[in-house]
């Protein structure tokens, strides 16, 4: 069996491997079976065994294979194996985080013969419906207009949304959820979110872009080394500029369309707030402005998975370059 999960809301794609992970572990005691495999630089040749020696204890394997997509010889190799690998009792999950090239001939591959999961990144009604459920989770009801406030402050961004969510119920004195006891369970307040999350979105990102746009280096560096020295992680960084610069990417060419406002709101498709500071952003790019630098925020991202470089410095690099 194969199976296939990617995309770039990691938050989710890890609850979904996870549940993958303990499904296998009920059935399969021993655990011994269960591997992840790094095939960032393995040759395929030193696999062969993992892939189809039987088990010592009679049991489906279960091998989690990341970063796949930057191993070109794996690729080829299981490609031209194809037929070997469909027919394999052992199950095989490809785990991919961030975007996946959907042109690529593994991709192609994967999506035909596997059970594949794309974790996009929420907005819209979708992304409301899933903090409601996240609430619900934590035992907490929300009063008009929490949820909508609570996404202007974190963003579409899956992981800050539930460490905020937890610290919100947390502070409301709620639990996690075990029987939907209606006169136990608490309200959230609108206040609550003015009070406990703070605006990440304006801080981690919009700021900086802003520096960017000015061609202002000193002062894109200096946001930057502030959220490093507090402990936010480089690759969150560098998947919000991803996130921004996408977004940018998409206003950009609606307003070249002569779309109108309330056009753009429904065509991108994005959340009302980043819609309003992308607007106004955008005007102080050009369009060939944005395409680059989105190459060249991802050519950073890609080279640190492949450790070419460090994190820190590549952030550095970045911003000197554009």
């Amino acid at each position: 069996m194969i199976i296939f999960i990617y995309g770039p809301d990691n938050y989710r794609s890890q609850l979904k491997l996870r549940e993958i992970i303990e499904y296998y572990k009920k059935s399969h005691k021993s655990g011994v079976d269960l591997k992840t495999l790094d095939l960032k630089e393995k040759d395929p040749q030193s696999l062969k065994e993992e892939f189809f020696s039987a088990s010592i204890f009679k049991e489906k394997k279960l091998l989690i294979l990341k970063n796949t997509f930057l191993n070109k010889k794996f690729k080829d190799y299981f490609l031209k194996n194809y037929k070997s690998f469909i027919d394999l009792k052992n199950i095989i999950l490809f785990y991919e985080e961030g975007d996946v090239p959907q042109n690529d001939s593994l991709f192609k591959f994967l999506n035909k013969y596997g059970k594949s999961q794309e974790f996009k990144v929420l907005g819209g009604q979708i992304l409301k419906n899933w903090v409601k459920e996240e609430f619900n989770k934590h035992n907490v009801d929300t009063e008009k207009g929490v949820i909508e406030k609570i996404i202007d402050y974190a963003g579409a961004n899956s992981w800050v949304l539930s460490n905020e969510i937890k610290k919100i119920a947390s502070y409301a004195g709620a639990g996690v959820l075990k029987k939907d006891n209606k006169k136990n369970r608490k309200e959230i307040k609108i206040q609550d979110v003015e009070l406990l999350v703070k605006p990440v979105i304006e801080t981690d990102i919009f700021r900086t872009i802003d520096a960017i746009a000015q061609k202002n280096k000193k002062q894109a560096l200096k946001l930057i080394h502030q959220h490093l020295e507090r402990g936010d992680s480089p690759f969150y960084l560098l998947s919000m500029m991803i996130f921004q610069f996408r977004n940018l990417t998409i206003v950009k060419n609606l307003i070249e369309k002569n779309k109108p406002y309330y056009s753009i709101l429904k065509l991108s498709k994005l959340h009302p707030f980043i819609v309003k500071k992308s607007y106004f952003q955008s005007r102080e790019f050009t369009s060939q402005e944005l395409k680059k630098i989105y190459q060249k925020v991802f050519q950073a991202d890609l080279a640190i998975k492949k450790g070419k470089i460090e994190p820190e410095a590549a952030l550095d690099s970045l911003i000197l370059e554009l």
